[in-house]
């Protein structure tokens, strides 16, 4: 059986969410900036890595969301649910946290920085909380 990497699994799974009715996607309230897409990027499927030479940035960033996706994955396959939805929630503030320490490490805007470290100690309280609730909630 061939394996996937986690970069492919995550574009598997997120094609299938775009099929997803409106009403449940959150498209309908928010939209992703044109201004964070990157034009012309081409991303080589086979191997999950993106075509060419990338900066220290960004293999920091790449690393953090490699490990994010593949937790998140993880949750996404519980049977129920809730637990499904708060493990992977738990995941996604680990990618946060994650990007956001890649920021204090390389960013140079100040203002930048701080909403980092702010999303560091907003996701970690909530780490916390549903770490707990996974405790207590999960048999």
């Amino acid at each position: 059986m061939k394996t996937f990497t986690s970069l492919t699994l995550y574009a598997a799974v997120a094609a299938g969410f775009a099929i997803l009715p409106s009403a449940v996607s959150a498209q309908t309230t928010m939209a992703y900036p044109e201004k964070c897409k990157s034009a012309g990027m081409k991303m080589d499927m086979s191997g999950g890595t993106p075509m060419g030479e990338m900066t220290d940035y960004q293999k920091a960033s790449m690393d953090g969301m490699k490990g994010m996706h593949m937790n998140m994955m993880q949750g996404m396959m519980k049977k129920d649910a809730d637990v499904s939805f708060v493990c992977g929630m738990i995941a996604h503030h680990m990618g946060a946290i994650s990007m956001s320490e890649v920021e204090l490490k390389y960013g140079d805007n100040e203002e930048a920085k701080q909403m980092a470290q702010k999303v560091i100690e907003a996701q970690k309280k909530e780490i916390e909380e549903m770490s707990k609730w996974v405790d207590k909630e999960v048999k």
